[in-house]
């Protein structure tokens, strides 16, 4: 079955009806009101997209506005671009998208505290490196770190300087870094994929994903190159980054992957640990890999780049073993995600290798949608998410809010 526009769009409308009011969280879950990734915030994204398109009211988008905002927001250190101000300033900006001003005065307030965030993250990350420490995964990376706050910055403060100092820092961050005698990259983390310490993990690793590791900063140095907007080194790190993610290529029948993270004993023999391509995520997998090194090759008008990373993600959409592989509909981890991916992917394309890819990508979508809905209402992991996933295999325009640069596809 070939899921066309009209299958699509119905099914958003059907989850969007179902997150039409606000709910009260359960005891103990009132921090994810302020949420984009769980919570309220996340939901209005849905029905701020939605009413751009004429598809949905601005009442409803309002009234999950205010359920985020209804306890307060955080602007402590932890704030990042899926809690707190952060999160709040990006939904605001997405409901001004269209050009009508609908929150200004809440947008000032949530953007002034989101450049006082940065400037504070920005001192406490470079006293850091001047102690010769490694970073965890809460400095540097998208989902927690100061590539998401950069992302905002890029996308609604582009003169500000607190800008300026979050790509300073990235490029800083690619620099090599000495610790117990050995030379590691500088995004390399103290700890394991959890945020803990463990045997598996002695001296911490190197992650390679979009959303925790070195292809965040990647593809965010990438877009404000593509923008223009560029820093001393800025380039260096491009190609750094580039050539780290060039070494750990593996190359397999079904097409090239990229390990998830190694460690420091894989590091040293130049093998990872992980025997194959797992599953194709947007958060780890081939899909977010492929488009962070489509976008660095795009901003430095390296064709030859841009066509590996479009091979490698045709190839991987071509392997069922991968495909079968995901078991959710999720954007992070999920069938929406992979759709987001491709769909972003396939239009920068230089060749219809990608874009091909695209409706039975959709059609995988719409088949997971039918055998029901999980209990998350959120954006990264829930119902939300996969709802805007569907308004996209809607239209043929992209979203209007800009909801996916959250996810640094776009």
């Amino acid at each position: 079955m070939k899921v066309g526009p009209r299958f699509a769009s119905a099914a958003a409308q059907a989850i969007a009806r179902l997150l039409t009011t606000p709910e009260p969280l359960p005891p103990g879950r009132g921090w994810s009101k302020q949420s984009l990734s769980r919570g309220a915030a996340g939901v209005a994204l849905l029905h701020i997209e939605r009413a751009h398109c004429g598809e949905g009211g601005w009442q409803t988008a309002h009234s999950w506005v205010t359920a985020a905002a209804g306890d307060g927001v955080s602007a402590a250190d932890n704030a990042n671009l899926l809690f707190g101000a952060p999160a709040l300033a990006f939904i605001l900006h997405a409901a001004d998208a269209d050009g009508t001003v609908r929150y200004g005065p809440a947008r000032t307030a949530v953007d002034t505290s989101v450049v006082a965030l940065t400037h504070r993250r920005v001192d406490l990350a470079h006293a850091r490196i001047d102690r010769g420490e490694l970073p965890a995964f809460g400095e540097y990376d998208l989902l927690h770190g100061l590539t998401g706050l950069g992302v905002h910055l890029l996308q609604h403060a582009a003169g500000n300087d607190a800008l300026e100092r979050v790509l300073t820092y990235l490029v800083r961050l690619t620099h090599p870094l000495r610790a117990d005698d050995e030379t590691l990259p500088g995004w390399w983390v103290f700890h394991d994929p959890q945020l803990k310490q463990s045997d598996a993990f002695p001296g911490g690793h190197s992650n390679f994903g979009i959303a925790h590791g070195v292809a965040g900063p990647l593809a965010f140095l990438a877009q404000a190159w593509r923008r223009g907007i560029t820093v001393d080194g800025h380039d260096e790190a491009l190609h750094r980054i580039s050539s780290w993610l060039d070494t750990w290529r593996q190359d397999a029948d079904s097409g090239p992957w990229w390990p998830q993270w190694i460690t420091r004993g894989q590091l040293r023999t130049g093998r990872p640990g992980q025997l194959g391509p797992l599953r194709p995520s947007w958060c780890y997998g081939t899909p977010g890999l492929a488009r962070a090194q489509q976008l660095a090759a795009i901003a430095t008008r390296d064709i030859a780049r841009q066509q590996r990373a479009e091979h490698a993600l045709s190839r991987c959409l071509s392997d069922p073993d991968q495909l079968n592989r995901i078991t959710d509909s999720s954007l992070c981890h999920g069938w929406a995600g992979l759709y987001q991916t491709v769909w972003r992917t396939g239009r920068d394309a230089c060749t219809p290798e990608v874009r091909a890819h695209v409706p039975a990508i959709a059609d995988y979508l719409f088949q997971q949608c039918r055998t029901g809905l999980g209990d998350d209402i959120g954006f990264l992991e829930g119902n939300a998410g996969l709802a805007l996933a569907l308004h996209t295999a809607a239209h043929t325009t992209p979203p209007v809010s800009g909801w996916d640069s959250c996810l640094l596809i776009n």
